[in-house]
């Protein structure tokens, strides 16, 4: 049986991904490899949820996968207090917006843009009454 996992994006520029998710959204650094310069992984966690970051060489290198970084086949949700404050500093930082805040039915608030990458990232809020 499975007892935990993440999940690993690809990426074609790990310190750009990095910047990301660490400055704009507030994910923490649990592990890298190598420990030092710049790394071909990295790993990041917050609110209990963990993501991982790999560069498309070490993807090929060590799993013989050809990575294809952007391609929407999935997309990272991540919850927040306050949709429209964090969807402001994204925006501000130029992270490429695909659909503003909205109300998503479900009482729900969300906001849909791209990291570095390209890849698929959704903001989500309950709306408050």
């Amino acid at each position: 049986m499975a007892e935990s996992g993440f999940v690993n994006l690809y990426t074609r520029d790990i310190e750009a991904g990095m910047r990301f998710y660490y400055d704009l959204l507030g994910f923490r650094e649990t592990f890298r490899t190598p420990r030092e310069g710049v790394p071909t992984h990295v790993e990041m966690t917050r609110g209990g949820f963990s993501v991982g970051l790999g560069t498309v060489e070490a993807a090929r290198r060590v799993h013989g996968v050809e990575a294809t970084p952007g391609t929407p086949a999935m997309v990272l949700v991540l919850w927040t207090e306050d949709v429209d404050t964090l969807f402001g500093k994204l925006q501000r930082a130029g992270v490429p917006v695909l659909q503003p805040p909205h109300d998503s039915g479900n009482n729900n608030r969300s906001a849909l843009l791209r990291d570095p990458d390209g890849n698929l990232v959704q903001i989500v809020s309950k709306v408050s009454r």
